[in-house]
């Protein structure tokens, strides 16, 4: 089987340089990022500087792409929005997502162009999504189309810190695979054979995740299915369902359950990728006057009297954050709002200086674990942004080298 991968959503690219890391042979042969409303497209350009050729990078909406016109490829990976996954039933179009959101590019991709695997990434809320109305509705609907393509599916959010990388960020990150690889076949057996344990801490079982071990007792274990529905309108009103932090769904049975981490390597922490001396004042918290009183409100623990629409009044409490980050620990979950006077903003006690600062739009790339200065000729409000929005790059090289094990026992 050949290693060619179509990246959708690719941002700056940070499952291409998971994956390339590894130099196991991995060949992108197609990639698509575009971000509606901006007339500068950074994110594109830094990937076209970094991975050269534009020809088959394409700049312009997902949903105006021909799919039958993306080169065919073995993997499709992406890091996609996560949206309103409803469906809507209209007499014009037949059945259509309510708000046309993005999910459905991707499932258009793979009805043209099927390819072996599929591993994509998402916030792990998308599990619960949308909340106690219709729980898990959203992952269900994911769950559902993907079956129906003729994908089995397995699931796991992953905390980085936990195994070793310098930002406790958590993600699920969804892996598929056709009914008709040998991937399925082995899975399906241990199901067969009653051993869906084995799926998720057998070491000696091929596993995408087979580097990120497991500790063998798993909890919360629950069963379902996405059977039973009339059609994908009916389900998408009426599915509900626990899911776990971990999960599989073959044919239309849904095993699912929590787990625990079993690492035991080296952990960084921030003091790990924090640059010694950093000489950008404006990134200092004492030369610009109220900056550092708001950043310890923020931070701070708080109770605050508020009245809701209706008149109701209650109490919104807040608890307290460290102040500054302690830098033995690794970085909370960055976001696109990383560098503003915000609450969830990092702020560091400056190695050389002892002056309390933000983190530098290079530490930004580390906590992320892309190489250094990938971001570097645009804006650095656009830096950080593109840092927020991206993944743990070598998280996606742990979980690439389990997708290597599966593919080289397709050949």
């Amino acid at each position: 089987m050949e290693k060619r991968v179509i990246e959708l959503f690719a941002g700056v690219g940070g499952f291409r340089v998971g994956l390339e890391k590894l130099n196991t042979g991995w060949n992108f042969v197609y990639a698509n990022q575009w971000e509606p409303g901006k007339k500068s497209q950074y994110a594109y350009d830094c990937y076209v500087r970094h991975f050269g050729d534009s020809k088959n990078i394409t700049n312009i909406d997902i949903n105006k792409v021909n799919k039958s016109n993306i080169p065919d490829a073995d993997l499709l990976v992406g890091g996609f929005p996560c949206q309103d996954y409803s469906v809507a039933s209209t007499n014009a179009k037949g059945i259509v997502g309510k708000k046309g959101v993005l999910w459905w590019d991707i499932r258009d991709t793979l009805e043209a162009k099927k390819p072996s695997f599929v591993l994509l990434e998402n916030v792990d809320r998308l599990l619960s999504s949308p909340g106690k109305k219709q729980r898990g509705r959203d992952f269900g609907m994911i769950l559902y189309t993907l079956n129906q393509l003729g994908y089995g599916v397995q699931w796991r959010v992953f905390n980085a810190a936990d195994y070793g990388f310098p930002q406790r960020r958590r993600r699920v990150f969804i892996f598929a695979y056709r009914q008709d690889t040998k991937y399925y076949k082995e899975i399906s057996q241990l199901a067969e054979k009653n051993k869906i344990h084995e799926i998720f801490t057998d070491k000696s079982v091929y596993n995408y995740s087979d580097s990120l071990p497991i500790k063998d007792e798993l909890n919360k274990q629950k069963v379902g299915s996405i059977d039973g529905f009339e059609d994908i309108v009916d389900f998408s009103d009426h599915f509900s369902f626990h899911f776990e932090h971990t999960g599989v769904l073959l044919d239309k049975d849904i095993y699912t359950a929590s787990y625990e981490a079993d690492y035991h390597g080296e952990n960084m922490v921030l003091d790990d990728i924090v640059q010694d001396s950093v000489d950008d004042e404006s990134l200092y918290l004492d030369t610009k006057d109220g900056r550092l009183s708001k950043f310890e409100y923020l931070k701070g623990s708080k109770k605050i009297p508020r009245t809701d629409a209706n008149g109701y009044n209650y109490t919104y409490s807040e608890g307290g954050m460290a102040f500054p980050d302690p830098l033995d620990r690794p970085a909370r979950t960055m976001l696109t709002s990383e560098h503003s006077v915000n609450r969830s903003t990092h702020v560091i006690k400056d190695k050389s200086t002892g002056r309390l600062r933000l983190i530098t739009p290079l530490e930004a790339e580390r906590i992320q674990t892309f190489p250094d200065n990938w971001t570097e000729g645009m804006p650095n409000s656009a830096r950080y942004f593109m840092m927020g929005n991206a993944l743990v790059c070598d998280l996606v090289s742990e979980i690439g080298k389990g997708i290597d094990s599966i593919i080289s026992n397709e050949q």
